[in-house]
């Protein structure tokens, strides 16, 4: 999997200070879209959950431990398992089955609700909605995970979104809809709803689509995890490991 941090520059953090100056100057016209797992949330939390939950169903002692810094390869589940005790070959062996068991309860509201904050965020989206500016979740999760969403962007005191307010949060109708295709699909509905000044995503080819269809955005990368996917960045994409400054 591509280190994306290497492209982290030392003096990252002014382009979170020059979004938000653009921010105060476009009052509710500017729209600042951010997508949610791995980008304003760590989900390794719920990840961890699922692992332990697996443990307990198969009585694997050693998985009954599992944590959040188990993940060290994102979403990798056999890197966690062999982290928490695991030989490689067993890993592999229950892999098919962990998967099939993570895969029923990832994509829930309910596990959902175990997500904490990427490091700075909230702060960060407090600053911008301050500003009046608009703040807009565009995520690949489905309309099925919007109570436990809504519940964990409250628990971590970010910006809530209201229907048509000035902060939303955009879903895909449903589970198997493909997430790249999805995301495109929004486009020219922010398009039409005022100007994207800066898009935030972990996803390389989503900050990709960002940078290649909104020219006159700043297209921000978060450094933290993502699917696996072999993605070259675009070269006008910034790179942040966080959003602490």
């Amino acid at each position: 999997m591509t280190d994306y941090l290497t492209r982290v520059a030392v003096d990252w953090h002014k382009t979170l200070e020059q979004i938000l100056s653009l921010a105060q100057k476009s009052g509710p016209r500017g729209l600042l879209v951010f997508d949610l797992d791995s980008t304003v949330f760590d989900n390794r939390p719920r990840q961890a959950r699922i692992v332990r939950e697996f443990g307990a169903a198969k009585k694997l002692n050693r998985l009954l431990g599992c944590q959040a810094w188990h993940f060290t390869s994102g979403w990798d589940l056999r890197g966690a398992t062999v982290s928490c005790g695991l030989s490689q070959a067993d890993s592999d062996a229950l892999y098919p089955e962990l998967k099939a068991f993570w895969q029923e309860r990832f994509f829930t509201s309910d596990y959902a609700r175990d997500d904490i904050e990427i490091v700075g965020a909230p702060r960060y989206l407090h600053s911008l909605d301050h500003v009046k500016a608009r703040v807009i979740y565009v995520t690949g999760r489905h309309e099925g995970m919007r109570p436990g969403t809504e519940a964990c962007i409250e628990r971590c005191g970010m910006p809530m979104p209201s229907t048509g307010g000035h902060v939303q949060l955009l879903m895909k109708p449903a589970l198997p809809d493909d997430d790249d295709a999805y995301k495109r699909t929004t486009h020219d509905h922010l398009r039409s709803m005022g100007t994207v000044l800066a898009a935030f995503d972990n996803e390389p080819q989503h900050i990709n689509d960002y940078a290649l269809k909104f020219p006159e955005a700043i297209p921000v990368h978060l450094a933290t995890d993502h699917s696996g996917r072999d993605v070259k960045l675009e070269p006008r994409c910034i790179s942040i490991p966080h959003f602490a400054t």
